[in-house]
């Protein structure tokens, strides 16, 4: 069966804003599997344990994130494109 010919624009390179989205994509699961850094009680906001309020922080972080690679990613799609609009 022949290999099907790749172009030079549909193979997938390693780029600096591809790398930025895959931090951003990494730090959420980092920031949770690392438990010693957030299992206390103290400091307390508005009564809710550091443990609880830390978790529901990264979760509007983790969106954040996310819709940041997605930017990232898809802008660099556009470019690579050439430039198509919207």
């Amino acid at each position: 069966m022949p290999e099907p010919s790749e172009s030079p624009t549909s193979r997938q390179v390693v780029t600096p804003t591809r790398v930025v989205a895959g931090l951003c994509l990494i730090a959420p699961f980092v920031a949770m599997l690392w438990v010693s850094s957030y299992a206390r009680i103290e400091p307390m906001l508005i009564g809710i344990p550091f443990f609880y309020w830390y978790q529901m922080l990264w979760v509007l972080i983790s969106t954040v994130l996310t819709m940041t690679a997605y930017k990232l990613v898809q802008r660099e799609q556009r470019a690579r494109k050439g430039g198509a609009a919207k």
